[in-house]
Parts: structure tokens; C-alpha cells; sequence
């Protein structure tokens, strides 16, 4: 816990509150709406816990320039509708973003979904203004797409996790948003050949807006916490790929959709459920991101975050199952399969009623080591 909380309301109070703790040798603590899962947020050294809460404006949207200027303290969702409004598009969503605040998205880098096309956070932030610990407010960077002149101080903030400075305005580059997408759900009967399939389709030259992997026990526990049964999930369906492709011809991506089925010809898949509806799409998004929320309500875990090349992910799910066996835990892996990067929730289960207290603190610190 902090010796205290203080929420303040603009830059300038910002800067004085940074200015008086460096002075008297006292610790802060930058926190923005508290869903990061890397303890950012979380005082350690006690002192001062700083909100950016209250610095939630959206200060401009440029359409002519396409960019956005925001205060940290905004929802994702909130950004994102807001330039949508005006036909603009800040492609990075983290699973948490219709909570999270988009100074958190800075300072943690953040991803999401349709990171595999459109990157992560860093590669849209063009300006950064900063109170640094001393007090001192400075700009990072310019607002244009090209800026070559000295050290490269925005980037050093992002992903920075409020180490080195506290963010008080964003200037964000923007896209033109699609206006066309589709979105498959596709079910595997072997959850290492869907790992296998996600190479494949970029392999035949296809780059989808997203490519998500889920294994059976994900969709199932994310029906569960949701409530939301509409999409049949079988005995024999092993995992499944949540494949979406976007642009502004209906076309073209009926083509990319039409290869897309020619490489899972190639596996062992049921029925594909192609979303028909604005509903169904939300509905089939929901649950992917809703899947962490609910291996979070149906047990205690351990995540770990796993990134390799796309070919190696089939190498990854078996040693993970493989390690599980060994060391008797279950897990739940479901994650971002078009940039290689797997979610591994460890399952707390009945581990410490059967192995004893040592065993699931020993899951704990060593898993990732191993």
C-alpha cells in the first residue's frame, strides 16, 4: 500500500508533485486505470501512488493530419470510438481495452489482436509530452511521421512502464479505417495442427487483421464466464482459430478468405463458422477476449507470456503439455497465434491439496526458467 494517493488534475500539478518528492527523497508511483498485469501500478517502495484518472480528455482529433492528441487518462475504446466517428482508426486493442487508460497502453507497449497487421502501440505514438522526476516537462518527439533529429526519447518511453517519467499528453498517429471485414472461426480436431496452420497461412501470402488460437478448455471456461452458448463447440474439437481479414473491398477479401480455405484443406477441421452478422462477430470477439477474465474466475494460475516464431508454435503447445505431464499441472493456452506470442495460464487445481504448499510455489517461480 502507498503512505498516500494523490489524483491530480492537470500537468502543472503533476510537475510540483514530482518536484516536491525529489527533493524530500520520496517514492511515486505512476497508476493509470490498475489492469496491467506486470505490477506497474503496484507501490513497492510505499510513498506516493499518482493517478492519472482525472487527465481523461481526448484534447484533438486532426482529421486533416490523421492523428489524435489525448490525455493518459482516456479508455482505449473510448479513443478508438471517438476517431471511428470521424472514419479514423487506432488499430491496437488489448483484451482489456473497454477498461484500460491508453497511457497505460503506452507505457506497457501494448498489443492486442490486430498487432499481426497493424503493429503495437509504439509504432503510433508520435510525441510524448513527459513530466520527468525532477519536475521538468519536456516533448519527446515532433508531430510528424518523420523525425530524424537527435535521440529517439519517445520510444525510450514507451514501454518504459512509468519508470522513467510520467505521460500527461499522447499524439497519436491514425489510419483510415476499413470499412469491409470478414471473420471465420475455424475448429481444429488436433490443437497442434492449428498451431501448424497459422504459419501456413501466411506462408500463402494471406496477412490477416487477426489470427487468435484458443484450445478447447479457453472457449469453453470463456462461454462459461460469459453465459453466451451460441457458438457449438464439439467432443472432438481440439482448439480453434479466430482468423479475420480487413480492408475496403469486399472482393479482395472474399478472395484472401477463398486461400485462406485452400491451406486448411491441408488439417483436420470441422465445420468453419463464417460470422454473418455485425452480431455474430462481436459475439465470436467477446469470447476470445473475455477468455483471460475467465480462466482468472475458474481458478488461481500462474500466466506466463511466451513469444517464438510462428513455425516453432506447435514445438511450443506440445512442451508445454509435455511439461505439464511431467509436473502434473494443467494449463489453459490460448493467445495472439499470428505473432507467435501464447498465453500459458497455469491451473492451480487441486496442486497444493495433492504436492503440498512447496509444490505450486515451486510452479511459480521456476516454470518460466524452465
Amino acid at each position: 500500500m502507498p503512505s498516500i494517493v494523490l489524483i491530480p488534475e492537470n500537468t502543472g500539478e503533476i510537475s510540483k508533485i514530482l518536484k516536491w518528492c525529489n527533493d524530500h527523497g520520496i517514492p511515486v508511483t505512476p497508476a493509470g486505470a490498475r489492469t496491467g498485469l506486470s505490477g506497474g501500478a503496484l507501490p513497492i517502495y510505499g510513498g506516493v501512488l499518482l493517478s492519472t484518472e482525472k487527465l481523461s480528455k481526448i484534447v484533438k482529433i486532426d482529421e486533416q493530419n490523421h492523428q489524435v492528441t489525448t490525455e493518459p487518462g482516456v479508455i482505449t475504446q473510448v479513443l478508438q470510438d471517438a476517431v471511428k466517428e470521424k472514419g479514423l482508426f487506432y488499430p491496437p486493442d488489448p483484451a482489456s481495452r473497454g477498461s484500460c487508460f491508453i497511457g497505460g497502453n503506452i507505457a506497457e507497449n501494448s498489443g492486442g489482436p490486430k498487432a499481426v497487421k497493424y503493429g503495437v502501440t509504439n509504432e503510433y505514438v508520435l510525441n510524448l509530452e513527459v513530466v520527468l522526476p525532477n519536475g521538468e516537462i519536456i516533448w519527446t518527439g515532433a508531430n510528424v511521421i518523420k523525425n530524424a533529429t537527435g535521440y529517439n526519447l519517445t520510444q525510450l518511453i514507451v514501454g518504459s512502464e512509468g519508470t522513467l517519467g510520467i505521460v500527461t499528453k499522447i499524439v497519436l498517429k491514425l489510419l483510415t479505417h476499413p470499412t469491409q471485414d470478414m471473420l471465420m472461426l475455424v475448429p481444429f480436431l488436433k490443437a497442434e495442427q492449428a498451431c501448424e496452420a497459422v504459419a501456413a497461412i501466411f506462408r500463402a501470402g494471406i496477412l490477416p487483421s487477426g489470427l487468435e488460437f484458443m484450445e478447447r478448455d479457453a472457449l469453453l471456461l470463456a462461454q462459461k464466464f460469459t453465459k453466451d452458448y451460441s457458438i457449438e463447440i464439439q467432443e472432438n474439437h481440439a482448439a480453434h482459430l479466430l482468423i479475420e481479414v480487413d480492408g475496403f473491398d469486399s472482393e479482395q477479401l472474399m478472395s484472401e478468405c477463398e486461400k485462406i480455405l485452400n491451406v486448411l484443406e491441408g488439417f483436420q477441421t470441422d465445420e468453419i463458422l463464417f460470422a454473418d452478422s455485425e452480431a455474430q462477430k462481436n459475439t465470436l470477439w467477446n469470447l476470445r477476449r473475455k477468455v483471460g477474465e475467465a480462466v482468472k474466475a475458474y481458478s488461481t494460475y500462474k500466466e506466463e507470456d511466451t513469444v517464438v516464431p510462428r513455425f516453432y508454435l506447435p514445438e511450443l503447445l506440445t512442451t508445454i503439455k509435455t511439461i505439464g505431464t511431467k509436473y502434473g499441472f494443467n494449463s489453459v493456452c490460448y493467445g495472439h497465434a499470428g505473432d507467435g506470442n501464447l498465453h500459458v495460464n497455469i491451473l492451480k487445481g487441486d496442486l497444493m491439496t495433492r504436492n503440498g504448499m512447496r509444490s505450486f510455489r515451486w510452479l511459480s517461480e521456476n516454470y518460466s526458467r524452465k
